[in-house]
């Protein structure tokens, strides 16, 4: 546009001091090969700007026939990024709408000229997921893996398919290479979270607690309960294990931990597994000055033997101050039930199931009244824990 205007601009002037030069005869001599020209000035310059004239549309015209050319070969490919485009925005819509089928479909056309295909992989293997056709998935998830951004988001993928489809052992690997570490997304963290609580490794989970409280990946009364079950687990499966594990898990919990009764008393239990019960009686007994608390207690009556008479004499001075106390209650029916003297323990357990009633308590009251001859009063008593069935 700037250069026709310089064009008009040149024409205009040389219209305005043409009548300056009106009446001079110059005149032009040149020779073109064997051709002799001779002409007016004016009309040289005339031919001059029509002659560039000329040239610039046939130089235009070029031009415009090579872009038409060259688009014309690469029309095919605009038209597939077109179609990719169309079944791209299909298959989003379908997975909206929870249409799996054509959803798969779509987005695995879109694809193939497709601005970013990972991603319509990754929802045709969405799709497929959820049309149980684990091959197909698996493919998409191969193709998609060839996208060398797309790699951790792939294995973050497989891994949440593998874990659904319940192959364990293969999501572990797949989690694994992801390496779930402080510095990883929190979609790996919450898969790394389900995966070990569904394998039970409480070890690794006990590893991973620090980093899902520093990354605030659960609420605070959640995280609490995750704490307690990954220990209580992860004790008594050492408790299982061997006398080197138990001691092992034990000193791994902190110092605060080791104080809670539900901890202790686990670990008590395992000593005495482990022919260490001089040991449990003293750690338990130490606590009982200060605690009734339903762990301790239930560990030393699973501890405690007739044969340990100074603790059971310890435990009985104790009734009156603790004489409201229903654990303490039950502890006291079980010690009694152990040395056979079933009409002290009838007695403790009837004012348990006074006090709060359950199907155990009621069925240990019918125990001892059996041993007693009370057979009607039994009988009762069974029916009175049938109803907490």
């Amino acid at each position: 546009m700037i250069r026709i205007m310089i064009y008009l601009g040149i024409i205009l002037l040389g219209l305005c001091i043409s009548p300056f030069f009106e009446g001079m005869n110059g005149y032009l001599y040149f020779t073109v090969w064997d051709y002799e020209v001779e002409t007016g000035v004016v009309f040289a310059v005339i031919a001059l700007i029509v002659f560039y004239g000329l040239l610039q549309i046939l130089e235009w015209a070029i031009i415009f026939l090579l872009n038409l050319l060259f688009s014309s070969r690469l029309l095919p490919e605009k038209w597939r990024k077109k179609a990719a485009k169309k079944h791209t925005l299909i298959g989003a819509l379908a997975l909206a709408e929870e249409d799996w089928s054509t959803a798969e479909k779509a987005m695995s056309k879109g694809a193939e000229k497709g601005e970013l295909p990972a991603l319509n992989l990754l929802a045709a293997a969405r799709a497929a997921q959820h049309q149980n056709n684990t091959e197909a998935r698996d493919e998409y998830l191969l193709q998609a893996e060839n996208e060398r951004l797309a790699i951790k988001a792939v294995g973050t993928t497989r891994t949440r398919y593998l874990l659904q489809q319940g192959e364990l052992d293969k999501a572990r690997k797949e989690l694994d290479k992801l390496s779930p570490t402080s510095k990883s997304k929190l979609p790996v963290l919450r898969l790394a979270l389900e995966l070990y609580q569904a394998q039970s490794d409480w070890h690794s989970l006990k590893l991973l607690l620090p980093i899902i409280k520093k990354r605030n990946l659960l609420s605070g009364e959640e995280l609490n309960e995750l704490i307690i079950s990954t220990n209580t687990s992860l004790l008594v499966s050492a408790q299982q294990s061997s006398e080197q594990d138990l001691e092992k898990a034990w000193h791994w919990l902190s110092r605060a931990e080791r104080k809670e009764m539900r901890y202790l008393a686990i670990y008590c239990v395992g000593l005495n597994l482990y022919q260490r019960k001089p040991e449990a009686l003293k750690l338990l007994m130490k606590q009982l000055k200060s605690s009734t608390s339903p762990d301790l207690l239930s560990a030393l009556a699973e501890i405690i033997s007739p044969a340990d008479v100074e603790e059971r004499k310890v435990i009985f001075s104790l009734e009156n101050k603790y004489a409201e106390e229903v654990n303490f209650q039950i502890l006291l029916a079980k010690l009694y039930q152990q040395n056979k003297e079933y009409r002290h323990a009838t007695t403790y357990w009837q004012k348990v199931c006074n006090l709060q009633p359950d199907k155990i308590c009621w069925l240990a009251l019918a125990e001892s009244q059996e041993h007693l001859g009370e057979l009607n009063k039994a009988v009762n008593s069974y029916r009175n824990a049938a109803s907490f069935s």
